[in-house]
């Protein structure tokens, strides 16, 4: 792993994938939209930055060119297929043996199996009716994006992540294959670690053809299951 492309730089989690990746020396191409570039000026001199939307596929076909991985935020902005648009890029102009590595919710399931609280249920169901009628977010669209990644043949991974907060890193988050599992049941993940997970995952083959399910390496129930294994 030698170049990345992180698509959605300039956002909380992206701007921390940005600093986990130059860490590691990899060189760093970020795309975000026009308006969000100064976001990402601390940086600017480290990082190659292709600004414009990043559904926009002559964006992506351009800032993907030549990268061994590509680390994409899918983002339900508006109603215009942002995600699935994202998604169909990074697919269409990746690499063929890139690694692809996409960050989404507890909401996408890869298989059916996973098992969701009534309150999570009721949360998408009215989230999503108020973001559609205020045509501001399409959490349907996040799920079709996932959808086409699962039907990919290319070395993909769907991370999804918990709650999130701010904070010092605590380290690299568990994960399960299902939400549902007593180990994820504290719900929340530092934002930090949240993209620690990404940029390791591009390295770790395990992760192949695989959604994990991810929570903070030191909250209670990640801490509980360790006493038990």
């Amino acid at each position: 792993m030698k170049k990345v492309c992180i698509i959605g730089a300039s956002g909380k989690l992206g701007k921390y994938m940005v600093q986990h990746a130059l860490d590691r020396n990899y060189e760093v191409v970020g795309v975000c939209r026009e308006k969000s570039v100064e976001k990402l000026d601390s940086y600017k001199d480290r990082i190659t930055i292709v600004p414009g939307r990043t559904n926009d596929r002559e964006v992506i076909k351009k800032a993907v060119k030549g990268c061994d991985g590509v680390l994409t935020v899918l983002v339900p902005w508006g109603v215009n297929n942002y995600s699935s648009g994202t998604a169909q890029a990074v697919l269409d102009f990746a690499e063929p043996n890139a690694r692809l590595i996409f960050s989404c919710g507890w909401h996408i399931t890869k298989d059916g199996k996973d098992e969701y609280s009534r309150t999570l249920k009721m949360f998408l169901k009215v989230a999503g009716w108020i973001g559609k009628v205020l045509r501001l977010v399409d959490i349907e669209d996040q799920v079709r994006a996932c959808d086409l990644v699962f039907a990919s043949d290319k070395k993909w991974t769907v991370v999804r992540g918990s709650g999130l907060e701010e904070g010092e890193s605590q380290g690299l988050p568990v994960w399960s294959e299902h939400v549902g599992d007593p180990i994820l049941e504290s719900n929340l993940t530092r934002r930090i670690d949240f993209a620690l997970f990404m940029v390791k995952a591009l390295e770790n083959d395990e992760l192949i053809h695989k959604a994990p399910a991810i929570v903070g390496c030191q909250t209670p129930s990640a801490l509980a299951h360790k006493s038990e294994t």
